[in-house]
């Protein structure tokens, strides 16, 4: 899950852009959102890059397997 590092919750995040790059057009190599919290303003990144098995998040968002301290 993303969520906002300031609000501790994902609920008021919003994808602003989202891009899936198919390499051969069949299977998914990378995947990247950009977020924008509407409550805080806050904004960041995920990117999932399939080749190399790896996400990295940048900006005011993390990406967590728990539960939001806010739901």
């Amino acid at each position: 899950m993303i969520t906002c590092t300031n609000c501790e919750t994902a609920q008021f995040l919003q994808i602003t852009q989202s891009r899936v790059y198919f390499e051969d057009g069949e299977m998914i190599n990378e995947i990247s959102e950009t977020y924008e919290c509407t409550l805080c303003g806050a904004t960041g990144q995920y990117v999932y890059d399939e080749d190399s098995d790896e996400e990295s998040v940048t900006g005011d968002v993390e990406h967590t397997t728990e539960r939001p301290k806010y739901a």
